[in-house]
C-alpha cells in the first residue's frame, strides 16, 4: 500500500532547450497516486518552474497562485502514460508540458490505464504518447471506466496535498486530444460523480473532491453510443472510406492509407443509422444561442443540420480573413484545403454565408466504413475498450449488437454511461469552464458529435469556446497560445 503524502524534498532539477528557448524546472517523477494500484501506468509527473522557488513570477504566477495544467497522452483509447517534458512524437514540436512550463503553469501529468494496459501493441493512435506498449505480464485491467477513474485519482491526489504541492489546486486545467479530449470532457462533466466511487475506492484514491476548473478538449471521441449514427447522417452519401492506419516504428508513427469501397450490406446499414438519428437528436431540446429549437426531420434535414454548417461557415470566415491554418498550419492543415479553392462556399462580401453541405463531406471525405465505432465484427478500438480479461471486446449500441457478426456481446449499460460526458452535464459538479475545438476537415467523427457537447453545455448555462478551425484534421495542441490566453483570463 502506497503512502499518498507528497514529498516536496524528492524532486530533480533539469533543463530543457528546444527551438532557441529553454526551462529550467523541479521534476517531482513517478509519483503512485492511489494506495492500490493495479499497474505501474498509474503514477503522475509533476513538473514546476525553479524560478518559483526563488521568489520569481512568471506571467503574473508564483509558486501557490499557478494554475495547474494537467495533459494527457491517451489516444485511441489506449494507455496515456505520464507526459515528460520534450518533444511531441507526433507532430515533433515541444510538447504541451514544455508549453506549459514556459507559460509559468504548474504542469502535472498523470498516467492512465487504457485497454492496451497488460498487453502487447504497437497500435498508435492522435492524441497518445507515442511508445510501444510491451508489457505482457499484468492483467488487462484498463477497459472502461479505468482511464477517468484514474484521472480523477490523479486529481484527488493533489487537492489531498494541498499546501504541499506546487501551483493551486481549484485551477486544474485538464487537456487531452482525441481519446485524451473524451478524458478532458469526461473530467469536466463528471465533478465528484458518486458513480465512479465503487472503482476509486477499489484503487485506494484519496477521499477528496475531483472536480476541476477547466476542460480543455481537442476533438473528443466520446457519446460512442450515438456516434454512428451521426456518423452516417453526415457520410451517408460518401461510399468510400479513406482510412490512415498509424504504425509506431522507431522513427515515431507511420503512416498507412487504407482506400475502401462499402459493400451494399454497409450501404443499406448507412441509411439504417442515418435514419435513426433525429430521433436522437430530438430527444435532446437542444436551442441556439437565440432559443430557437433545433431539431431535423424524418430525412436528417432540418435546423440543427443548419446550425452544425454555421460553424464551419463561421470556421471558414474566419480562414478568408487571417489565413491562419494555410500560414501558420501549413505543415498540420489537409492539402488542398486552402480557402480560395472551396468553391462549395458562397460569400456575401467577407462573409462565408452559404454552403453545398454535400459537396463540403465529399470534400472532406468519409474517413470510417459503417459502422464506424461500434464495428460488427468487434474489431474497433472502442469495442475494445469495453471488453475485459475473459472477453476481449463487446458491442456497446443495440444496433451492432442486432447485426453482430461475431456473436458479440453486450457491454454493460453503466459502463457505457460512465464512459459518456454528456450524460453527466449539470447533474453533477460539471467545470464551469470549456474550451472545444474539432478541426473542419476531421472526420475521425462526425461534427454533429463536438457540436452537440458544446450546445447541451451552453444550453445549460456553461461558459464555452468552441469552434472548427479550418481545414485542419483529427490533431490537438495546435493554437497553445489561444488555450493558454484563455486559461489566463478565466485564472486571473
Amino acid at each position: 500500500m502506497y503512502d499518498l503524502k507528497f514529498n516536496p524534498e524528492k524532486y530533480e532539477v533539469k533543463t530543457c532547450e528546444l527551438g532557441g528557448r529553454k526551462i529550467t524546472y523541479r521534476a517531482f517523477e513517478n509519483i503512485v497516486y492511489c494506495k492500490n494500484p493495479v499497474n505501474k501506468v498509474q503514477k503522475l509527473n509533476l513538473f514546476v518552474p525553479e524560478a518559483y522557488y526563488h521568489g520569481e513570477m512568471i506571467n503574473g504566477y508564483d509558486l501557490k497562485t499557478a494554475p495547474i495544467f494537467a495533459p494527457n497522452t491517451v489516444g485511441g483509447y489506449m494507455e496515456g502514460p505520464a507526459m515528460e517534458v520534450g518533444i511531441d512524437k507526433f507532430n515533433h514540436k515541444p510538447n504541451t508540458a514544455f508549453e506549459g512550463l514556459l507559460h509559468g503553469y504548474v504542469v502535472m501529468c498523470a498516467g492512465v490505464r487504457g485497454r492496451n494496459t497488460g498487453m502487447r501493441s504497437r497500435e498508435f493512435f492522435v492524441g497518445g504518447a507515442g511508445k510501444d506498449n510491451g508489457e505482457t505480464e499484468e492483467a488487462l485491467c484498463g477497459r472502461a471506466p479505468a482511464l477517468i477513474v484514474d484521472m480523477k485519482a490523479a486529481i484527488r491526489y493533489m487537492r489531498h496535498n494541498k499546501g504541499l504541492v506546487p501551483g493551486d489546486v481549484e485551477k486544474i486545467i485538464t487537456n487531452g486530444t482525441s481519446a485524451g479530449g473524451a478524458l478532458s470532457a469526461l473530467a469536466g462533466a463528471t465533478g465528484n460523480a458518486k458513480e465512479y466511487e465503487p472503482y476509486l475506492k477499489a484503487i485506494g484514491a484519496a477521499e477528496e473532491r475531483d472536480d476541476i476548473f477547466a476542460a480543455s478538449c481537442y476533438c473528443p471521441i466520446h457519446n460512442l453510443e450515438h456516434a454512428d449514427a451521426a456518423y452516417e447522417w453526415l457520410f451517408q452519401k460518401e461510399t468510400v472510406s479513406h482510412m490512415m492506419r498509424f504504425e509506431m516504428g522507431p522513427n515515431g508513427p507511420k503512416m498507412i492509407p487504407v482506400v475502401r469501397e462499402l459493400s451494399e450490406e454497409q450501404k443499406e446499414l448507412s441509411k439504417e443509422l442515418k435514419a435513426s438519428f433525429p430521433a436522437y437528436v430530438n430527444s435532446l431540446n437542444l436551442k441556439d444561442d437565440q432559443g430557437k429549437s433545433l431539431s431535423l426531420d424524418k430525412n436528417g434535414e432540418g435546423s440543427f443540420r443548419e446550425y452544425v454548417m454555421q460553424f464551419v461557415l463561421k470556421s471558414a470566415t474566419k480562414e478568408k480573413a487571417t489565413l491562419d491554418s494555410q500560414n501558420r498550419l501549413k505543415g498540420l492543415a489537409v492539402p488542398g484545403s486552402e480557402i480560395e479553392s472551396q468553391d462549395y462556399i458562397t460569400y456575401t462580401g467577407e462573409k462565408a454565408t452559404g454552403i453545398d453541405t454535400d459537396a463540403y463531406v465529399a470534400k472532406i471525405t468519409r474517413m470510417k466504413p459503417t459502422p464506424a465505432f461500434d464495428a460488427l465484427d468487434l474489431k474497433s478500438p472502442e469495442n475494445e475498450e469495453f471488453g475485459d480479461e475473459k472477453v476481449p471486446a463487446r458491442h456497446f449500441t443495440a444496433f451492432s449488437m442486432e447485426h453482430s457478426k461475431a456473436g458479440g456481446e453486450m457491454a454493460d449499460p453503466e459502463k457505457i454511461r460512465l464512459l459518456n460526458p454528456t450524460e453527466f452535464i449539470g447533474s453533477r459538479d460539471t467545470t464551469r469552464n470549456w474550451r472545444i475545438r474539432h478541426g473542419a476537415f476531421d472526420r475521425d467523427t462526425s461534427i454533429a458529435i463536438p457540436v452537440i457537447l458544446a450546445t447541451m453545455l451552453k444550453n445549460k448555462g456553461f461558459n464555452v469556446d468552441f469552434a472548427l478551425p479550418w481545414g485542419l484534421p483529427h490533431s490537438g495542441d495546435y493554437d497553445l497560445e489561444e488555450l493558454f490566453a484563455w486559461i489566463d483570463d478565466l485564472a486571473k
